[in-house]
């Protein structure tokens, strides 16, 4: 199976970070601003753009350490795939590593999502860093798909 992985680091504190991650506000700061649901572990959070979605239920959310969905709707590629964000301290830094993991393959859809994932966790940091981030619609278009 193919993963999508990614390295940040954030100037501010994982508590900051990890609520970026957890809350319905925090989540529309920096993906998508169409952003509703329980964000609570067992909860399903959903996440829309143009055309269309993605629905994530909460596997784990631990304060500060880690946080995991499992896409239990959307495209067919995401379907079962598991998206976690690991939490770490560096000098000053929160060092957020993520893993987008349980594709079957490498499809040309991957490769989309693989550079829009890393646009998305630059806003993440936009936003703990600066206040605002760049969620859709408001996000960087990088291609026909955008």
């Amino acid at each position: 199976m193919a993963e999508i992985l990614h390295r940040i680091g954030v100037q501010a504190p994982p508590e900051a970070v990890y609520d970026a991650l957890t809350t319905v506000d925090g989540l529309a700061g920096w993906w998508t601003e169409d952003t509703d649901g329980d964000a609570g572990v067992g909860g399903v959070v959903r996440f829309r753009f143009l055309p269309g979605g993605f629905d994530m239920k909460v596997l784990d959310a631990r304060p500060g350490e880690a946080v995991l969905w499992e896409v239990v709707d959307g495209p067919e590629e995401w379907l079962g795939t598991r998206v976690e964000f690991t939490l770490k301290q560096e000098d000053g830094f929160t060092i957020v590593l993520f893993r987008h993991e349980g594709w079957r393959e490498p499809v040309e859809f991957m490769y989309h999502c693989s550079t829009k994932w890393a646009s998305y966790l630059l806003s993440l940091k936009k936003l703990l860093e600066t206040g605002a981030g760049d969620p859709s619609p408001r996000d960087l278009q990088i291609s026909n798909w955008h």
